[in-house]
């Protein structure tokens, strides 16, 4: 497991079966506890029947701890790419195409990338089995297609309305230097914690990564067992709360713009690059973790989200006098 949404998701796959009186699954030390009326299996057959049961999300139970390769040699490969996509990202600033990064805020292109690299993460694992279980539903009864519609359209309207209202609430508290510069520092240190989670292979960095309460976030996972017309529309919006860190993270800057189309725009943009995966997801399987490389992307990724996480945390310190300017684009 790779955060907080991991542990929501084994727990909801397995917790349904009649013959489970109690599931409890644990990040810390990679395990889930069951409890249950197995008849005469062995422990051996007992985690091969439940494998079979969150195998689909890239998971898989045994008896014993696996021992996992941090597999250090991807990052031959990884901090090339990275260097490479910092070195376009300086080309672009310079010529002045696109501003990823201004004045220590995060722009509608700063969210667009997150989202993208959001949606390919193990951290939207949550969201894309949220998705899949629904359209099994659905996909039952011959409706493939309109449940779909319905989920991404309602997730857009409900991330640009929702991110509206957290951004009109920051206006009401008009934000001063002070607060602004704590919340652009607490920003930071979220996708610092994110990146260092996406390189997997610092295991303490799992322990510091920000989620929402599994009591809540259970809530609203459970939305996608209900069978009705409205279900894809309700669940669309509901993801806007599950456990994912960079959409945490991008509601804590929305706070800081002080403005509902400027908070509504932010969340929009950021639930716009989550699209193309998730629609993968809904109309085929498609998950960037079963691939070979996978590795080295989300060792890219770490490092390209550890990249935008000190530029906001130095841009921040800048705006406050602490250091003088350090990127002059």
């Amino acid at each position: 497991m790779h955060c907080k949404a991991c542990e929501l998701l084994v727990e909801s796959e397995l917790k349904d079966l009649p013959n489970i009186t109690k599931v409890k699954s644990n990040l810390k030390n990679h395990s889930v506890e069951v409890i249950g009326d197995f008849g005469q299996k062995t422990d051996i057959q007992i985690a091969d029947s439940l494998t079979a049961l969150v195998k689909s999300h890239g998971y898989t139970i045994s008896v014993e701890k696996q021992i996992k390769d941090k597999k250090w040699s991807d990052f031959k490969f990884a901090i090339p790419i990275a260097l490479g996509f910092l070195a376009l990202f300086v080309l672009l600033q310079k010529m002045g195409i696109v501003n990823l990064v201004n004045s220590g805020s995060v722009t509608y292109g700063t969210a667009f990338v997150i989202g993208i690299v959001a949606s390919l993460s193990t951290c939207m694992a949550v969201v894309g089995g949220l998705l899949l279980s629904m359209s099994a539903t659905f996909a039952k009864e011959g409706d493939k297609v309109k449940p779909q519609l319905m989920f991404h359209g309602g997730r857009i309207v409900s991330f640009f309305i929702l991110g509206g209202v957290i951004g009109a609430l920051g206006s009401a508290f008009t934000l001063s230097t002070p607060v602004s510069f704590i919340l652009g520092i607490i920003i930071g240190v979220v996708m610092l914690i994110l990146g260092l989670n996406l390189l997997d292979v610092f295991g303490w960095a799992k322990k510091l990564q920000p989620s929402m309460p599994k009591f809540i976030a259970r809530h609203v996972h459970g939305v996608s067992n209900l069978n009705h017309m409205l279900t894809p529309l309700l669940v669309g919006i509901a993801t806007f709360f599950l456990p994912c860190g960079f959409t945490q993270s991008m509601q804590i800057y929305t706070l800081t713009t002080g403005s509902f189309l400027k908070g509504g725009f932010t969340m929009l943009a950021f639930a716009l690059g989550t699209l193309p995966v998730l629609a993968l997801i809904s109309f085929r399987s498609f998950s960037i973790k079963n691939n070979s490389k996978a590795g080295i992307f989300f060792k890219t990724a770490g490092l390209v989200v550890i990249m935008f996480a000190l530029f906001n945390i130095i841009n921040s310190l800048v705006i406050v006098g602490v250091i003088p300017p350090v990127f002059n684009f």
